[in-house]
């Protein structure tokens, strides 16, 4: 497989040959480098004063990926040999471009590192990678690449057969080098979607690196994530609030940073709205489902007969963070006792929080995607069962305080939703008839007659059951 590297003379750029300085190999001379599953050679093909190339020809070598494989004999065993990997670009080129050019993905360039930062005209070939030309227009122009991609006909000599799963790919753009190569790095495995070698945790850390700066905001992040993570929604959800968590803030606290301090932080507001609840329902123990960095913890540990406190996350950082904000190390064993930190996916049943007198979903339901809510709702109103809970969202029809959103939108990149103040009484209704549950809707933040308030919240109690005290 194929990949080229072209830079051209630009007046930020006015050596192309300094391409070699960021890639860490010298253009006057023929590289090899052993890769997992064969050999990748480095080598420049073009060197003038108005463009520089470079070369990646990953050599695959079909018995050194089949060799030490566990279950390579089972199936079609010819398939093992015969197959598109030594020519299709897939993540064996990904891998070996993190081996290769290591330094250049990190963007450590001790000799030149004020071309580290520098925006080049970039051109990218790939004469072979999987996918439809729509897909790879859709995965790489929302990062500034224009894309031109041409379908590979199965066979040129039988057009009747049409075109093969496959294109050729030219990316052309002013990105630093460094973006370009973890793009490459991410996507390339995305369009395989087939990752030859075992997905865990750590391929979260890869992805949440590489894709720093772009994948948070990008409209194909879903299948970006979901394909790089080999399917596996544990990790995918993992990476998505990693990603949300290094990504900017919500509209509404960056408007309300730039407006006068006329009134306290819708946040706080929330934060407020719900600790009211707490202290008037007097619950021992208080699960914060999704309690991202922990704000919420440290005053429901204050309110006076809660028991215990339980936040729950899907990210471990969230619940480092959480630990470190609320000083647990330097905690009493009593104090200590009081407070848990569990790693916890609200799609999933969970032992540890059935029960509970309250459970919170502050600012939490709008990050889940539609298909997936209800049985994020059958686990916390069935399974979990507590005697209250409180949900507060976004009221989307307020979002015309919000001069950024006045064109459309939502208050966040990872919203997959906002409801109005209709859709979310109806939704909670619902939910409040399924399992037993009466509701009431209160407003949060400045009221406006018209729109309502920014932030809507639901109560729900349980109804009494047989046998149960009130």
């Amino acid at each position: 497989m194929l990949l080229t590297i072209s830079a051209e003379r630009s007046p930020a750029f006015a050596v192309p040959s300094d391409l070699g300085f960021l890639l860490h190999k010298h253009p006057e001379k023929v590289q090899q480098f052993p890769v997992y599953g064969g050999t990748a050679h480095v080598f420049y093909p073009e060197v003038s004063g108005d463009r520089c190339t470079v070369a990646m020809v990953l050599e695959v070598d079909p018995v050194a990926l089949v060799r030490g494989r566990s279950g390579a004999n089972d199936g079609f065993a010819l398939g093992q040999y015969v197959n598109d990997r030594p020519y299709v670009a897939s993540s064996l080129l990904s891998v070996a471009m993190a081996k290769v050019f290591r330094s250049a993905l990190n963007g450590h360039c001790t000799a030149r590192a004020d071309l580290v930062d520098t925006e080049l005209p970039l051109t990218i070939t790939l004469p072979a990678v999987p996918g439809i030309p729509d897909l790879l227009t859709r995965l790489f122009e929302p990062m500034g690449w224009n894309v031109t991609a041409d379908p590979i006909p199965l066979d040129a000599t039988r057009p009747e057969w049409g075109d093969a799963p496959l294109a050729s790919v030219t990316l052309q753009g002013d990105l630093r080098l460094s973006e370009a190569l973890n793009h490459l790095y991410v996507l390339l495995p995305v369009l395989d979607d087939a990752k030859h070698y075992w997905v865990d945790d750590a391929e979260v850390d890869k992805l949440v690196r590489a894709g720093s700066g772009w994948l948070a905001t990008h409209p194909e992040r879903e299948l970006i994530t979901h394909r790089y993570l080999a399917h596996q929604r544990a990790l995918k959800d993992a990476a998505a609030q990693r990603l949300v968590e290094l990504d900017d803030r919500p509209v509404e606290e960056a408007v309300q940073e730039e407006e006068p301090a006329v009134s306290r932080p819708l946040v706080r507001l929330r934060h407020d709205a719900v600790l009211e609840v707490v202290n008037d329902l007097r619950p021992a123990t208080v699960v914060d489902l999704g309690c991202g960095p922990g704000a919420l913890l440290g005053a429901l540990l204050k309110v006076q007969g809660v028991a215990r406190v339980i936040g729950t996350e899907v990210s471990d950082t969230s619940l480092t963070k959480a630990a470190k904000r609320l000083h647990v190390a330097d905690m009493t064993e009593r104090q200590s006792a009081r407070l848990s930190l569990l790693l916890s996916s609200l799609q999933y049943e969970d032992e540890r929080l059935e029960g509970v007198d309250l459970a919170i979903l502050m600012e939490v339901i709008e990050h889940i995607d539609p298909d997936r809510l209800p049985a994020v709702v059958a686990n916390v109103f069935g399974a979990m069962r507590p005697r209250h809970v409180v949900v507060t969202t976004p009221n989307s029809e307020y979002n015309v305080h919000y001069p950024a959103l006045q064109g459309g939108g939502f208050r966040h990149p990872d919203h997959r939703f906002e409801w109005t103040r209709g859709e979310f009484t109806t939704w909670a209704g619902s939910v409040g008839e399924t399992y037993g549950y009466d509701v009431v809707m209160r407003p949060v933040g400045d009221l406006d007659n018209e729109v309502g308030s920014p932030t809507q919240m639901a109560i729900f109690g349980r109804l009494v059951e047989t046998g149960e005290s009130a």
